[in-house]
């Protein structure tokens, strides 16, 4: 069969298809274990139909999920740099089954896999990190440079353990992809509307292959860039904290409407319950010995006005020799960095001081205050610059040797490393406002406040310098790699296939911090008394759409970064040439794993049943060098291992050549961040007047999560570009990690800001056992009886439904664990969709896709507070246009629109059937719709 490819309508909005060139097997097709697969070829040699464009895409992609042993979902580019989104993650938010979260800035930067946030990321099969971390951060990989992202729902022996999630694999170009010369340059400008800013997005791509007297030789350049201007507003509602009625009862010691602090060893209320305080009238606590009525009412409400520029060079080299047609050598060098600045522009007021207290309004049927007005309160402008540069390497050799006709030996050796820094700093300024009229949800779940003379907001002369932050942080990883693999096949029998491979990894990773704060300056000033450009007023806040102040002044965060040196000094603290970092913890990690896998075929009723089985066996040893940086830099060393055997199956059965069933069972595990397992303390003061401290700390000792994973589709390929696809399946975790919170004495701890020597530490444990399940629901119809110019028009969509339920720990404020309760699984929203109708006639192709997820628990809150601790995101959508115009066959325009509908993320506080987005509202943040323009050019 001719399959002439012209995919002009991206795979990245077709979830369901994997790439035409990828294999027959659960490996990626770049990794080190690939090979190619005859089921695959002996697919196609038979079919006749010559199709072009988006209907060819379809049916080579849909043939290669039909054939494939494992669940696979890709996203495949159109041509060469014609992957038409931003980075990988927008990508992959059209794909049955992933759901994105991070909107802001501009771009989408996280996903989960079926409701799970930890997937294994590889890069051309080989596993790749940021820094200290576990996973990498897809969004920084330009889709630019991007052949192809597989994405693996179920998996086998031959991969890498890790990722209760599943697998992504994004797949570089290499020189041997093309037959000859070929180059690729892609330019496109993208409006920020939220921003107003026009930003560039650029790449290109050359590649060349001879025939030489030592064989084919291929070398491949790809380079890209993007900068990104970014403005991101917020208005939030604060915590909720207890006060006295206006009528509180005598003995109690209160004034009226006075806030109730819980009190020493929380004798009056305890902050942090799951379901808060109660919100029925009436309800009461005791104070001072007397039985005291209550409201509930918001500690704060405030503005946040964050501008951001982020750049991201980034870069692949491939080299390829094949001296013979039996061996294949690969050379290569991929680079992703990312260079990032915010400034935040934060205007925050209390909104819980009683002086001259005035009756507030509440919510029908409840003690929670709706609407106040409180006087002489205390509120902070804060100006926090932060600044990070990541740079990311990977060096990498692999050579492929054919065993005859009928196997295949891969090596693979890689070297990476990774390194993030970050600096931190921040000035408040602060006053007492005479009054401040708050209403925290005036429609719609956005706040509404004012002060008595807002114009006061944007003065600098009533605003005292006050607390300055100060703080840096460098995290590095590296990792040496080496595999080796083998494969051989058979035609006939049972055994069709028998496979073994074995890893080495020896992944080093270490973390550094400095922090210095200071509580005012040695030279007591307002903020008209610093230098010139240390002032800094926004305007046009929240695009109108809350009825808030638009405008405050507040020091300027590029004018801090700049003169960093200078403000230290005005604190009297340490300048640049005196500061350095202070150790956080340094590890080795050494993990050896080894794999068998044997594929077996046999007829039942005259249909072929293909089966897969085999067993991966995984050792870990572990050194961890510690540093109490809050005791002079003490040392801990820990040293731990583990190993674990993790069977996998696959069963493959045609009913039908269009309907096809497959089960898979496998085990995964989760390794724990080693920010985790860190013991030493990160603590935080007493901001907020509770009476203590708040900090975390790792667990040493924390273990690997393990899931048993189930999964059954059922497929029906009814037409050559056409399918519906089922999928159920199951996830049994064991040993979730999850927070358990701990009253701690820690005298002698350095804090300055909020100094205490109390603190509520928060640390990972293994206490939890969950279940995740749900179905997948996927559509591909390309109709062949549409007329005239109606033709072209197809559509592509999935429904995902997921259920999920883990126990969560109560424990007392010793730590001691008194209870269970129970809670759906961070992240995970019970429905999500996605939908893009599809259209190519002639030069034009066009995708209108919408994508939608349900609310969603997103974290748990400190533990500080009378709401309930669930902070939930409410629904996310998106609607996104992309069109290009085909001039020719080498050089096409493209418009893309981002968040058409302008929709907004907001978060609200529940737990159980207790809060929800109305009364418990949060945060509401302003996303960006971006729009843009390019073109594209493209010969080999």
């Amino acid at each position: 069969m001719t399959l002439k490819l012209v995919i002009l309508c991206s795979a990245s909005l077709l979830p369901l298809l994997a790439a035409g060139q990828a294999a027959a097997q659960s490996t990626p097709e770049n990794s080190p274990s690939a090979q190619e697969s005859p089921e695959a070829a002996d697919a196609t040699a038979n079919d006749d139909i010559v199709v072009t464009g988006v209907r060819a895409s379809i049916v080579g992609a849909l043939k290669v999920r039909r054939e494939s042993t494992q669940i696979v979902d890709s996203i495949v580019s159109e041509d060469v740099g014609k992957l038409p989104d931003n980075n990988v993650i927008e990508a992959l938010q059209r794909v049955t089954g992933v759901q994105v979260t991070n909107r802001t800035g501009g771009e989408a930067a996280g996903i989960s896999i079926r409701g799970l946030p930890d997937a294994l990321t590889t890069l051309n099969g080989r596993n790749i990190f940021t820094a200290a971390g576990q996973a990498f951060a897809l969004q920084d990989i330009s889709a630019n440079l991007v052949k192809q992202i597989d994405v693996y729902k179920t998996r086998s022996a031959d991969q890498i353990e890790t990722g209760l999630a599943g697998q992504v694999d994004v797949a570089t170009r290499r020189p041997f992809d093309f037959d000859g010369f070929a180059i690729s340059g892609l330019v496109r400008g993208i409006y920020n509307e939220q921003a107003d800013t026009y930003n560039p997005n650029a790449a290109l791509l050359i590649s060349n292959r001879w025939e030489t007297g030592i064989g084919d030789i291929g070398l491949l350049v790809n380079g890209s860039y993007s900068r990104t201007k970014f403005r991101d507003m917020t208005v939030t509602a604060g915590a909720f904290v207890p006060f006295a009625t206006l009528t509180p009862p005598a003995g109690s010691g209160l004034a009226p409407f006075e806030r109730i602090f819980p009190g020493p060893d929380n004798i009056n209320w305890t902050p942090g319950l799951d379901r808060g305080l109660s919100t029925a009238p009436g309800s009461t606590l005791t104070v001072n010995g007397v039985t005291t009525p209550y409201y509930l009412s918001r500690d704060a409400i405030f503005s946040s006005d964050l501008y951001g520029k982020r750049e991201r060079p980034s870069a692949n080299i491939a080299m390829q020799w094949a001296p013979n047609s039996s061996s294949v050598y690969t050379a290569e060098i991929f680079y992703s960095g990312f260079r990032g600045q915010t400034f935040n522009s934060l205007q925050f007021s209390f909104v819980d001081f009683w002086a001259n207290a005035q009756a507030p309004t509440l919510y029908n049927g409840t003690n929670i205050v709706k609407s106040r007005v409180a006087n002489s309160v205390y509120g902070f402008n804060s100006g926090d610059y932060n600044r990070t540069k990541t740079d990311n390497f990977v060096y990498a050799l692999n050579g492929k040797w054919d065993l005859g006709a009928q196997g295949k030996i891969v090596g693979d050796v890689a070297y990476q490393t990774s390194k993030v820094d970050t600096s931190f700093i921040a000035m408040r300024t602060d006053r007492v406002a005479n009054q401040i009229t708050a209403d925290f949800n005036a429609g719609g779940g956005i706040p509404s406040y004012h002060f008595d003379n807002d114009a006061l907001l944007a003065d600098p002369s009533v605003w005292n310098v006050a607390q300055l932050y100060d703080n840096a942080n460098r995290d590095k990883g590296s990792a040496l790699t080496g595999t080796l693999e083998g494969y051989y096949t058979w035609d006939q029998g049972f055994i069709r296939q028998v496979k073994a491979g074995l890893r080495y990894d020896d992944r080093k990773a270490s973390t550094a911090v400095r922090t210095q704060d200071a509580g005012a300056p040695l030279v007591a000033t307002n903020l008209a008394g610093l230098p010139a450009g240390a002032q800094f007023t926004n305007s046009g806040f929240f695009d109108g759409r809350s009825d808030s102040p638009s405008s405050w002044v507040l020091a300027n965060g590029y004018w801090l970064n700049d003169n960093a040196d200078m403000v230290r000094r005005l604190y009297g603290l340490k300048t640049s040439d005196q500061l350095s970092l202070q150790r956080v913890f340094d590890i080795d990690e050494i993990t050896m794993s080894a794999y068998a896998l044997v594929d077996g075929e046999i007829s039942i009723f005259g249909r072929p049943l293909k089966l897969q089985a085999g067993v991966r066996y995984v050792n870990v040893d572990t050194d961890y060098n510690f540093f109490d940086r809050y005791n002079g830099g003490a040392k801990t060393s820990v040293s731990r291992g583990s190993d674990r055997f993790l069977p996998s199956f696959t069963a493959r059965y045609e009913f039908t050549n269009k309907l096809r069933a497959r089960f898979n069972y496998g085990e995964t595990l989760r390794r724990p961040n080693f920010t985790d397992i860190n013991p030493n303390y990160s603590l935080t003061g007493d901001l907020t007047n509770v009476g203590y401290g708040s900090g975390t700390a790792g667990t040493a000792t924390l273990n690997p999560t393990h899931s048993r994973n189930f999964d059954l589709a059922l497929e029906w390929y009814f037409d050559r570009d056409s399918a519906i696809t089922a999928t159920a399946f199951r996830r049994e975790v064991n040993g979730l990690v999850v927070p358990l919170t701990v009253r701690e004495y820690i005298p002698n701890n350095g804090i300055v800001a909020g100094a205490t020597d109390y603190f509520a530490i928060t640390r990972p444990v293994n206490a939890s056992d969950g279940v995740l399940k749900g179905i997948e629901l996927g559509l591909t119809y390309f109709p062949h009886y549409l007329p005239g110019p109606l033709d072209g028009l197809g559509f592509v969509g999935s429904v995902t439904v997921l259920d999920s339920k883990q126990n969560i720990p109560l424990s007392d404020a010793a730590g001691n664990i008194v209870g269970q309760s129970s809670s759906a699984f961070f992240g995970v929203s019970d429905l999500s969709y996605n939908a893009t109708l599809a259209y190519e006639r002639g030069p034009v192709s066009a995708r209108l896709s919408y994508v939608w997820r349900k609310e969603f628990l997103a974290n748990n809150e400190a533990r500080l507070f009378a709401n309930p601790i669930g902070v939930w995101r409410n629904p996310e959508k998106s609607l996104d246009l992309q069109l290009t115009y085909k001039v020719s066959d080498r050089f096409g325009l493209t418009f893309d629109a981002v968040n058409l509908t302008k929709s907004v993320q907001q978060t609200y506080y529940k737990f159980d059937d207790v809060g929800g987005p109305d009364q418990f509202n949060l945060g509401t943040t302003l996303l960006s719709r971006t729009f843009a323009i390019g073109a594209r050019y493209t010969f080999h």
